[in-house]
């Protein structure tokens, strides 16, 4: 099985409940704070291992990481973490993740570590998801991998029209929300068909609307109904699922299905990496929705 080698960030979460987000110049009670692990690139590895996917994780992270509960979670789950660039004098990244009783959210995030990614030098990887982290960094690690998936996610701002054109360049399969999707579009200049035409394949999830996948036919995937507690890190699992689905060789709708069912679990509980299901788990719900797998 190939190596997925997940590039981003490792970040400690606190996540937030408030009644509603709050105008700006004004305030909210809060209802509930909680912390967990998070960063985009360490959920989805963390999701990938679970699932029993073999994956490294290439990030800096502060002294607070080492020896933390954070580090023996995913060691203890199959992570690789020996790409990782520890940094004694910075402290690890944190995300301030505010979500409402709509689910809808706001996330407040400090680089700490993660602002160092401009100066590593990028590692030779078989298969690269790049999620969060500096475009920079990105564009060299687009350039020294064999297989790109991306996934710019909610750092896609910082990205300049001509970092984002040499990634998609690069780029084997590209995933992205609705919103993103449309501001991809603009930055590049790209009509969507354009991008189609460039990336093999474009994964987009419309929350519990589904995903589509975009490979010359269009695929139409259906989410999963749970009962939904946090909606934080759904898109962390889908991809995760979806490329172990990849790497194991099943067809794009089945990789799409099984991402689809990976995200089910995320949400059923608080936190990105709390409720992470293994292929058993995942296998078991995945038949009794869609058929064998």
């Amino acid at each position: 099985m190939k190596t997925i080698s997940v590039v981003g960030h490792v970040a400690f979460d606190n996540i937030f409940s408030v009644p509603r987000l709050p105008e700006a110049n004004a305030s909210i009670h809060i209802k509930e704070r909680e912390q967990f692990y998070g960063g985009g690139a360490a959920n989805t590895a963390a999701t990938i291992a679970r699932l029993g996917g073999d994956c490294e994780l290439i990030s800096p992270v502060g002294a607070d990481f080492a020896n933390s509960d954070y580090e023996a979670h995913l060691l203890k789950l199959g992570v690789k973490l020996d790409m990782l660039v520890r940094l004694k004098d910075e402290e690890t990244a944190k995300a301030y993740i505010f979500t409402d009783e709509k689910h809808n959210q706001v996330t407040y995030f400090f680089w700490g570590a993660s602002r160092h990614f401009p100066e590593l030098k990028a590692p030779k990887a078989e298969m690269a998801h790049l999620v969060t982290a500096s475009p920079k960094f990105n564009v060299r690690m687009a350039q020294s991998a064999d297989f790109i998936s991306f996934d710019p996610g909610q750092d896609l701002a910082m990205y300049s029209k001509e970092d984002l054109l040499s990634i998609l360049g690069k780029t084997n399969i590209l995933f992205a929300n609705r919103h993103e999707i449309q501001r991809i579009c603009r930055m590049t200049g790209k009509s969507f068909s354009e991008l189609k035409e460039e990336v093999e394949t474009v994964v987009i999830t419309y929350d519990v609307e589904g995903s589509k996948i975009y490979a010359g036919d269009t695929i139409e995937i259906p989410s999963i109904k749970v009962r939904p507690i946090d909606p934080t890190g759904a898109g962390d699992g889908y991809r995760a699922g979806f490329l172990v689905g990849l790497v194991k060789n099943y067809d794009l709708e089945t990789c799409g299905k099984i991402g689809a069912t990976v995200a089910s679990f995320i949400v059923e509980r608080k936190g990105c990496q709390t409720n992470l299901p293994d292929w058993k788990q995942m296998k078991e719900r995945y038949e009794k929705i869609f058929g064998e797998l």
